[in-house]
């Protein structure tokens, strides 16, 4: 039997879900059904947990346990997402795999790129490509930045096992018969959109007449989508205002099931689109920074 550590984000977002969903199934692939796959929280910032990323006390378990470790995929560089210490990892025995990391810049108030606050310091993000066997990220702006800002030349791009889902669609759940998805506008609340505010009052007017556009083309049923939880508070005033139904689920099997039986799918949400694309569901996509812009291009 194999088994294997993966340290990936949890939180909020079933968008996380969705990217563990068709890692494991990779995995999968790669190592049979047997293989056992311990799920550790990326950062404790989500969890009430103790052990988290590469710590100490992770490691410590981590070595005692697994053959493998995988970190990833996911915002991983960015958002003081991962919990790491210097120290310890220099003692972690497996070998470690970096897999569908991003790293990206946001939109300052004049519109230009700019690095963001709570990006991963390039200490920290060298010591975890040094330490690994493979190094693969998400995007060319991520891989770029490991080879040409900190000259790591081992890094290649990965892509994101989201572009799988397709092949396992086989797994998910039907919906019940009376069901109808109809389009759905998969949402990300502006205040968590890392653009400035100028550009995150013009979302709700946009999403507005995205709205009224698919009613318009015909579309007898629209529905919002919540990525998050926290997206379900600005739903509310379109259920109201605008007589659309909205749905969040935290169950990735329903939530890959909505986008795989919907219409359209109309989406601020990376992993609303690439799951999508994968189970030829009709997608629009609007990306609003580098890292979701980049993957389309690569």
């Amino acid at each position: 039997m194999i088994t294997l550590a993966n340290i990936r984000p949890i939180g909020h977002n079933v968008g996380n879900g969705a990217i563990n969903f068709a890692l494991r199934n990779m995995i999968y692939e790669s190592f049979g059904r047997l293989v056992s796959i311990i799920d550790i929280p990326a950062t404790r910032k989500h969890e009430s947990t103790a052990k988290a990323g590469l710590t100490a006390s992770s490691i410590h378990e981590i070595n005692r346990i697994a053959d493998g470790v995988i970190i990833g995929g996911g915002n991983l560089y960015e958002n003081g997402e991962i919990d790491i210490d210097l120290t310890a990892i220099k003692s972690l025995q497996p070998p470690l795999m970096l897999f569908s990391n991003s790293r990206g810049r946001i939109y300052s108030r004049k519109n230009t790129w700019i690095e963001r606050s709570d990006v991963i310091p390039d200490g920290k993000l060298t010591s975890l490509v040094e330490k690994a066997v493979i190094s693969a990220s998400r995007d060319s702006v991520t891989n770029g930045y490991i080879t040409g800002n900190l000259g790591l030349d081992k890094d290649v791009v990965g892509y994101c096992p989201t572009i799988n889902i397709g092949k396992f669609k086989s797994q998910l759940p039907e919906l019940p018969q009376n069901e109808v998805v109809g389009a759905v506008i998969s949402i990300r609340t502006p205040n968590l959109m890392n653009l400035p505010y100028w550009r995150q009052a013009h979302v709700h007017q946009d999403i507005v007449k995205i709205i009224e556009s698919l009613k318009g083309k015909g579309y007898s049923r629209v529905r919002l989508l919540c990525n998050d939880s926290r997206d379900i508070d600005f739903a509310g005033f379109f259920e109201e205002s605008h007589k659309v139904n909205s749905i969040y689920t935290s169950d990735v099997y329903q939530y890959l099931s909505i986008l795989k039986n919907a219409e359209l799918v109309v989406s601020y949400r990376l992993h609303a689109t690439l799951p999508s694309l994968s189970l030829g569901t009709p997608t629009i996509s609007i990306a609003y920074d580098e890292r979701a812009s980049c993957l389309f291009d690569d």
